[in-house]
């Protein structure tokens, strides 16, 4: 091989008398080299090669809009923004049927409550219009199996929330974040919350009224609009994690809105007690783009309840079976419960017909 500066090395391909950096590849000039490198297993050599094919016209728009569609969602979220301003109509028709992808930060701590980790992430979402402004965005969940319940070591455990047990969950849409009171208003023309404002969760509704909103939700969409099953909620809350809390061992008062004048969970400190519902989205979301999982409302599941997990459901469904049909389930704490009421695992029921100031919910969609 010659040392010669202005002589082709062995992993040069030369076009038309140029030879170009290599990226981990053999690099090629124009469509070629776009196509070469977009074929290339490295994400980060897939998304530069798309800003390049902007310089290419018809035949770089086409690459671009076929990166929709990469296996990577970074990937995709790199051409989704590269397109997403354009005006040409061939676009805006692909971008039609296209599911965007948001970015976020995930977040984990350890046991004292240090931040430990910070990674981004990318999830899929659509957003559902109620008018005046008012929009419901809507997270894709990937299927998944998962252990459901606390093990036997987790601090705060009960025999409720027993025998852990495997289940697997389809794929499915849930809101990014429990039901606002805006959202409510724009569907069931009234707010019965005590804590007003408009990005906050809606609260003191009772079951009947959870199931009563989803009715009319998907009257006015077309869509079939219900509550999260247990194991749905438990599978969306965990996001593939199996600490007590999708943050990690514990949570602190700038991850989650919960009673901390109560004794904390681990080794993590206490903090400000806020007494009430804050913006949702206020603090990190989970893995999966989920927020307000832990703290800030209670949130209704579609489960009649049952003492423990003994012959419950493995297909992620919802379990109507029982004698308590008239007494449900409530998921992931709120500002008024210790952090040890906010775990992924924790459960507690209350009958259909009450609605108290920490009780909210928030929404599922059946795929397609």
């Amino acid at each position: 091989m010659s040392d010669h500066q202005n002589e082709p090395r062995e992993y040069d391909a030369v076009l038309g008398g140029q030879n170009l950096i290599p990226v981990n590849a053999a690099i090629l000039g124009g469509i070629p080299g776009v196509k070469s490198r977009l074929a290339s297993p490295a994400v980060e050599v897939r998304i530069t090669a798309l800003s390049e094919a902007l310089k290419y016209g018809e035949a770089g728009l086409d690459l671009i809009i076929q990166a929709l569609h990469d296996e990577s969602m970074q990937v995709n979220f790199a051409a989704y923004s590269l397109l997403k301003d354009r005006n040409e109509e061939k676009i805006q028709q692909h971008l039609q049927n296209y599911s965007p992808i948001f970015e976020f930060d995930v977040i984990t701590v350890d046991n004292t409550g240090k931040e430990n980790s910070c990674r981004k992430s990318f999830a899929r979402f659509f957003p559902e219009y109620l008018g005046n402004g008012i929009v419901l965005e809507m997270v894709y969940l990937p299927g998944g199996t998962f252990m459901m319940g606390s093990p036997k070591n987790e601090e705060g455990r009960l025999d409720s929330q027993s025998p852990q047990h495997q289940v697997t969950v389809p794929a499915f849409w849930a809101g990014k974040y429990p039901i606002t009171q805006a959202q409510w208003q724009a569907v069931m023309g009234n707010n019965p919350s005590g804590f007003q404002g408009k990005k906050r969760p809606v609260e003191n509704v009772s079951w009947d009224d959870a199931v009563e909103f989803c009715g009319k939700l998907s009257l006015q969409t077309g869509k079939k609009y219900r509550l999260l099953s247990e194991a749905e909620w438990e599978y969306a809350c965990r996001a593939r994690t199996t600490t007590p809390f999708h943050f990690g061992e514990t949570i602190t008062p700038d991850l989650a809105n919960y009673n901390r004048y109560e004794p904390p969970y681990a080794k993590a400190p206490t903090g400000l007690l806020r007494r009430e519902t804050t913006d949702v989205g206020s603090f990190p979301p989970n893995a999966f783009g989920l927020y307000d999982m832990h703290g800030n409302v209670a949130e209704w599941c579609s489960d009649t309840w049952h003492e423990d997990f003994n012959g419950a459901p493995t297909d992620g469904s919802s379990w109507e079976t029982g004698t308590l049909r008239n007494t449900r389930v409530l998921r992931g704490g709120s500002f008024f419960c210790r952090a040890v009421a906010c775990r992924s695992a924790y459960r507690v029921r209350e009958l259909v017909d009450c609605g108290f100031t920490i009780m909210g919910f928030r929404v599922a969609l059946v795929l397609a």
